[in-house]
């Protein structure tokens, strides 16, 4: 089947907000503080002064000199070190979020990844409550996990670190929910296993890392190593009922890749729909923050 290319931007948030971008960086509001971050896409200039930026920013992120990644966070004015954000869609899905100022810029939530918990929400609406097995890997802080859960999924939750796990563990008490199976592992090896074990999953979702580490040090690479995963993801889907969504962020790869690789890896593919994932600022200039691949089965 031919797939749709898209460019697909959150429709539902309102305790987000992308202000400005420019200058490598981004001015975003999260509830009610306003945070400067580094964003190595945002070439282009700044549509507001830096001064106004500095004025309405609650705290700002200063990277360390050698290190993009990682840095501190500069206190400009009133606000705590962790506080929770909301997000609701008109399909009922209710998430409390727990936000952290951390040392690698990150705080526990990648915005423009609404639009795949809104795809979640549809696609599992169309599935009778409590008949489906989703599995959610490189699950970081866990969104997606509980947006699946909400609406009557058995999750499997799959993080390397264990930390966000425990993260994880709090977005879903906040947002009312509870069973979510969590695992500790690195992807590759633990997909390997289920394929072993025969085991079907009717949701899968992915969101790997440019490069990471197992919790026992295994390497991970995308380019040497998402061909094999998806594979593997190919024989654990189920071929009649499904949904499946591949995120990437990498400045290398293109949707069309991603339309490659998953091609190749699964014999039964419905409404498949590809492109890239975007925030637009107030200034109406658009963000692009990674691609993304997905499709369900036409039974749903």
């Amino acid at each position: 089947m031919q797939s749709t290319i898209l460019s697909l931007s959150p429709e539902y948030w309102v305790d987000y907000e992308l202000i400005d971008t420019g200058g490598f960086e981004k001015l975003e509001r999260f509830g009610p503080y306003i945070l400067s971050r580094p964003e190595p896409q945002a070439i282009w200039d700044k549509s507001m002064d830096e001064s106004e930026w500095m004025k309405l920013a609650h705290a700002h992120f200063a990277k360390e000199k050698g290190n993009p990644e990682k840095g501190n966070w500069q206190i400009r004015q009133k606000m705590p070190q962790n506080w929770q954000i909301n997000y609701r869609n008109p399909l009922g899905l209710n998430l409390a979020l727990n936000l952290s100022l951390t040392s690698f810029k990150h705080i526990g939530l990648f915005p423009e990844q609404a639009v795949n918990w809104d795809f979640i929400s549809e696609s599992l609406q169309r599935i009778e409550a409590g008949s489906a097995k989703v599995l959610n890997l490189f699950a970081y802080t866990g969104a997606a996990s509980v947006a699946a859960r909400a609406h009557g999924a058995e999750v499997t939750h799959l993080d390397a670190v264990r930390q966000v796990i425990t993260w994880s563990k709090f977005n879903m008490e906040a947002s009312g929910q509870s069973d979510i199976r969590w695992i500790v592992d690195d992807a590759l090896k633990y997909v390997q296993r289920e394929v072993r074990r025969g085991s079907l999953y009717q949701g899968i979702i992915l969101d790997p890392p440019a490069y990471g580490r197992g919790p026992k040090g295994e390497k991970w690479v995308l380019e040497e190593n998402i061909n094999e995963l998806l594979k593997l993801c190919g024989q654990l889907l189920d071929p009649d009922r499904n949904f499946f969504i591949l995120n990437m962020y990498s400045l290398s790869f293109s949707s069309l890749i991603a339309e490659n690789l998953v091609k190749g890896s699964f014999k039964k593919i419905d409404n498949p729909t590809h492109g890239e994932l975007f925030l637009e600022d107030s200034f109406k200039k658009k963000l692009p923050l990674g691609i993304f691949y997905r499709f369900r089965s036409s039974l749903m």
